[in-house]
């Protein structure tokens, strides 16, 4: 009975706390103490309530433009932002900081962690990989910027993860046309992907795919066209077996080799 009681009482007398310190926070949001408010921001912040402090420091900001207390409130603002995990607002408020106070000691802090917050939200490789491009330029501009910086190689890395999953996206797209037995778009996703990226790591399979998507178009098409497609299968699975000679595909070439060798040979 006692410990249900005491148990009861502790219950109270937090949430008479709790509602004490909503309540002295509501009053304080209300009132027009920007010192106060000030901080209240600072100690929120400190406690790892990102939230009330953005909050704080929203309503103050503007009456402290210009005063020395300003840049420091400019970056913790961007902060709070970043640990809610809003990248969107984060990056936007480091991009703005770094305009603001470009010869600031955290300018090149804030310019590092506006293109982090691009990285953050890059999408999985299937969906649009705009924010990997941002990404890539944005790291790419903070090494401009600060060439001498510790964090170079960090930013380098992360340039190099975008470009690998950009690689992929490319493979991704052209196999898909492929996949679907789009053979014509699938040769020009195929060129396109070596183009932009001629070392990728499926070239080797993107030029079995593309020597078969002309062979399938040349068994597909009509017949005043299979001459000349049958021929393109045989250039193609020359210039593929000249620059991977010991392909693990060699067999399924060798037989689109061979129909097509068979079927200009009959013709002419």
């Amino acid at each position: 009975m006692f410990e249900k009681m005491a148990k009861n009482f502790i219950i109270f007398f937090t949430l008479i706390l709790l509602t004490g310190a909503c309540s002295g926070y509501e009053k304080l949001l209300k009132s027009n103490d920007i010192e106060a408010k000030y901080k209240a921001g600072m100690e929120y912040y400190e406690e790892g309530n990102y939230m009330r402090a953005v909050t704080l420091f929203g309503q103050v900001i503007p009456r402290l433009k210009g005063t020395e207390r300003a840049e420091e409130l400019d970056y913790l603002y961007a902060k709070c932002h970043y640990e809610m995990r809003d990248y969107v607002m984060a990056g936007h408020y480091f991009s703005e900081f770094v305009k603001t106070y470009f010869t600031s000691p955290r300018a090149e802090e804030a310019d590092f962690m506006g293109a982090y917050c691009y990285y953050k939200l890059i999408a999985r490789v299937e969906l649009d990989q705009t924010n990997t491009y941002k990404t890539i330029s944005a790291f790419t501009l903070f090494k401009t910027k600060f060439p001498d910086s510790d964090r170079i190689a960090e930013a380098n890395n992360y340039i190099k993860e975008c470009e690998e999953l950009l690689v992929e996206k490319s493979y991704i797209n052209a196999k898909l046309y492929y996949d679907l037995e789009k053979y014509k778009a699938a040769i020009v996703a195929i060129q396109n992907s070596l183009i932009d990226y001629p070392d990728t790591k499926y070239r080797e399979e993107l030029l079995y795919l593309k020597l078969r998507s002309i062979f399938l178009m040349a068994e597909n098409s009509v017949s005043m066209k299979q001459l000349e497609r049958f021929q393109d299968t045989i250039d193609e699975y020359y210039s593929f077996i000249d620059e991977f000679p010991q392909t693990k595909y060699a067999r399924e070439a060798e037989k689109m080799y061979n129909r097509s060798s068979d079927f200009l040979g009959t013709n002419n």
